[in-house]
């Protein structure tokens, strides 16, 4: 049974649940369009997955995913490991393509309180010789209990030796492979096996049953250190109170367009006049991936998130809102010796798919920008700049189309506190709530709070300047970042920057922060004539303050509690089993209280995912994001890397 038909059996039964359907491979995209054009009233959460391969590079190349879903802008999809989650139709449809080895990504997939699995099936062209016992265990494992599996598309014309079944059947529970020219009925024992066949319902004594349990139990053990959510948290289709957010900024907007997706009361409190007037008020923004050389954790979640944003953002537009941006690329050069090593050690250590980097000449990259660049480097092809005021304000005008969402300007919250199961918020005129989940997003405010105030997140003030569009700078078409970064004109004017000062004792215009800007640019493309062009002198620039973490991952999910876990930490201190204790033992958090912050410099690309993961987790659905990637946006990750490794703590580590 294909997507559609399974979708067409939901809309035949008038169901206003969320279902959860997976997919193995990725031959039918044509057979989605159903889906899309036909949904119906269901909330459908589509899980694609399909390794890294020939077949995949022909079916992106072919059946690109925008063909499918004209009606909305959107990006095509890439072959990079990892999720990429689509959102349509207001949010009822989410797909989720999982590209990799199919059981890491399985493996990979968070476990939450609910959003398992209601249905499986095959594209028309998956290959069976992919399929393990183990597979199936790992599929059994994310479904709900009576979920099913359909076996319709499987083409199981193949055939496999003996021996190659066997070494294919590594589990602890013994089963005796078909024979070689029986593979069809070796998959339906396997799936019977596991409890995914569809005429063998579980019973709670089932072995299928226990062994799946099992399985999330050892998945929940490792996933302990960095708790996803609170036995307590809000599920969407239970919750009745609203749910409050602190801020105002890019994350919060978006945030809150997550959270009425899902169909949540969204309450906004910002302490400004109107929104992203902080650090997302800035009037360009570039936006574009932060890569490593080894592609570690960190590289493959700004990935992304990176094309989430892009996503995002085309969509917005698409709706009708009025969003000032520009898709024109971002060309990455160096500016000394030593950060052009770096440039060229990001591009040449890593194969990147070339939509995401590509290496390219001085030459090219004059011919890129329109003006004379003496150095070669990286193209980000799909990158940009947006303006982060219109980008916040139209994903929450989204968010309001859709759901109930309010939002509370020129309200400083100046204290939060947890009573009766509920959140209240705070300020010298009155007190607002009750709340089920509270969610502090309120930038450089984000450790005002009590429970908030040992984050591990510092204030860098940032001045942009601002340069009038003239002669041979207008010429300028596509972001440039070196030293500094500089964009192309918006309503005749270029932006450059930013300064970078910790902890800055004001927020006033700074001349010499004006006159360095401009010597960045200048000492990153040395004589050109163009760069002579930037005029300065009208003293237009604008600062703000950006939240930084040490190890440039934002800070995404429950907000721990410091002072229990220094409590949990004098008993544990340094002893042989303290390691294991930190292992085994979920982190303390409070209850249904959430962090996201310290997006640093690259908000536009890293806020959105988190916070689209963010609204998962507080509702209980699948992420959109890995296990490793959990535990990188963890705000409890500083403390947690140190006592799981069985190392002590000290006072910079608790900022006390």
């Amino acid at each position: 049974m294909t997507v559609s038909k399974i979708v067409q059996q939901i809309i035949d039964t008038k169901s206003t649940h969320s279902v959860v359907i997976a997919q193995l491979g990725l031959s039918s995209l044509n057979n989605l369009k159903a889906l899309v054009l036909n949904q119906g009233s269901a909330r459908v959460c589509l899980k694609v997955f399909s390794p890294i391969d020939q077949t995949l590079a022909q079916v992106l190349k072919e059946k690109q995913f925008e063909q499918i879903c004209a009606h909305e802008n959107v990006l095509p999809i890439l072959a990079i490991e990892g999720c990429q989650r689509r959102i349509l139709n207001n949010g009822r449809l989410v797909i989720d393509f999982h590209f990799g080895p199919l059981l890491q990504q399985l493996q990979q997939i968070p476990l939450v309180n609910s959003g398992f699995i209601n249905h499986w099936c095959f594209a028309e062209n998956f290959d069976p010789e992919l399929l393990t016992l183990d597979l199936f265990w790992q599929m059994a494992k994310l479904s709900e209990d009576n979920a099913q599996l359909d076996l319709d598309n499987l083409n199981c014309s193949q055939t496999f030796a003996e021996a190659n079944l066997s070494t294919k059947t590594n589990t602890h529970i013994s089963t005796e492979p078909s024979s070689k020219d029986n593979t069809e009925q070796t998959f339906i024992s396997w799936a019977k096996l596991v409890g995914l066949y569809q005429n063998a319902p579980l019973k709670a004594d089932d072995i299928a049953l226990l062994e799946r349990r099992a399985l999330r139990s050892q998945q929940q053990q490792k996933q302990a250190p960095y708790p996803i959510s609170s036995k307590s948290s809000p599920q969407a289709s239970e919750n009745t109170q609203p749910i409050a957010i602190i801020g105002g900024g890019v994350a919060s907007a978006n945030l809150a367009l997550s959270l009425a997706e899902r169909g949540q009361q969204v309450h906004l409190f910002c302490e400004d006049s109107a929104l992203a007037q902080a650090a997302s008020g800035n009037k360009q923004g570039a936006i574009y991936p932060l890569l490593t050389p080894d592609n570690n954790h960190l590289s493959q979640y700004f990935q992304q998130a990176y094309l989430f944003s892009l996503q995002r953002l085309k969509t917005l537009a698409a709706q009708g809102h009025s969003i000032d941006y520009d898709l024109c690329g971002v060309v990455h050069t160096g500016h000394d010796e030593r950060s052009r090593k770096r440039v060229a050690k990001i591009i040449d250590s890593y194969d990147w798919q070339s939509l995401i980097a590509t290496k390219i000449t001085a030459k090219q990259a004059s011919e890129i920008a329109s003006v004379k660049i003496d150095d070669g480097g990286i193209l980000y092809p799909l990158g940009g700049w947006v303006s982060p005021q219109d980008f916040t304000q139209a994903a929450f005008k989204q968010a309001q189309a859709i759901a109930d969402v309010k939002l509370a300007l020129n309200t400083q919250i100046t204290a939060i506190d947890y009573q009766n199961d509920a959140w209240y918020l705070s300020n010298e005129q009155q007190r607002f709530g009750p709340f089920s989940a509270l969610v502090v997003a309120n930038g450089k405010s984000l450790t005002q709070y009590n429970q908030t105030q040992y984050l591990q997140a510092t204030g860098f003030r940032g001045q942009v300047s601002h340069a009038p569009s003239r002669a041979k700078l207008s010429k300028l078409s596509t972001v440039l970042c070196a030293h500094g970064y500089m964009t192309p004109s918006n309503n005749n004017l270029h932006c450059l920057g930013a300064s970078y000062v910790k902890n800055a004792e004001h927020l006033d215009y700074c001349p010499t922060e004006q006159v360095e800007n401009l010597k960045k640019i200048q000492h990153s493309y040395i004589e050109q004539d163009w760069v002579e062009d930037i005029d300065i002198s009208g003293h237009s620039a604008r600062v703000g303050v950006r939240m930084v973490t040490r190890d440039h991952a934002p800070m995404m999910g429950p907000a721990p509690d410091i002072d229990s876990i220094l409590a949990l930490y004098k008993n544990h201190q340094l002893t042989p089993e303290s390691r294991k204790f930190w292992q085994s033992q979920p982190a303390p958090t409070y209850p249904n209280l959430y962090v996201l912050g310290g997006l640093g410099s690259r908000g536009l690309s890293s806020g959105p995912l988190a916070a689209e993961a963010l609204a998962a987790q507080i509702c209980g659905e699948n992420m959109p994001i890995s296990n490793d990637f959990v535990a990188l946006l963890n705000p409890n990750r500083m403390w947690l890397r140190k006592l799981l490794k069985g190392k002590a703590l000290d006072n910079s580590e608790t900022n006390i």
